[in-house]
């Protein structure tokens, strides 16, 4: 029996017993019994409330749950494609913001601008190291003073 039935049964029960509602015992039961019914209804939408909720909560849990799973597979992806293993464990290509491959092994590239006509220039570390160059350009000698100490200085 739920809580509806057992209001029901005392409700059927008061009025088949023909207590004088008149009299302050029957007015007291009587209040009692309409008190029980009201807390019944007010229980049940309670109730149903509650398993609204609890749907409503499943449901969400199981939508952020698909969207872990896809921001998961996605991050996995993403990991993936940043570098991929060479034979040897501890060499690694990595992927730039261009999603060009970067190898530690490849030569290092240095910008340089001509300050007498503004041409830009890439020369190689190993001229770099060369102290000096005439710009292609202009004929202009380009002086480099490359000290590695310098470079960790920079760094630092």
């Amino acid at each position: 029996m739920n809580l509806s039935e057992k209001s029901a049964y005392l409700k059927g029960l008061m009025d088949g017993l023909k207590l004088n509602t008149e009299t302050n015992e029957g007015k007291l039961i009587a209040s009692i019994v309409d008190l029980l019914q009201d807390m019944t209804v007010s229980i049940s939408d309670l109730e149903e409330n509650a398993i609204a909720v609890s749907d409503e909560l499943d449901e969400i849990e199981e939508d952020l749950d698909a969207i872990e799973e896809y921001l998961m597979d996605e991050d996995d992806e993403d990991d993936d494609d940043e570098y991929d293993e060479d034979e040897d464990e501890d060499d690694y290509d990595f992927a730039d913001d261009d999603g060009e491959d970067f190898d530690y092994e490849d030569e290092v590239v240095y910008n340089v601008t001509c300050p007498n006509c503004g041409k830009e220039l890439e020369l190689d570390e190993e001229t770099i190291l060369g102290d000096s160059i005439h710009c292609p350009q202009c004929g202009e000698l380009l002086e480099f003073d490359f000290d590695e100490d310098d470079e960790a200085d920079e760094e630092e």
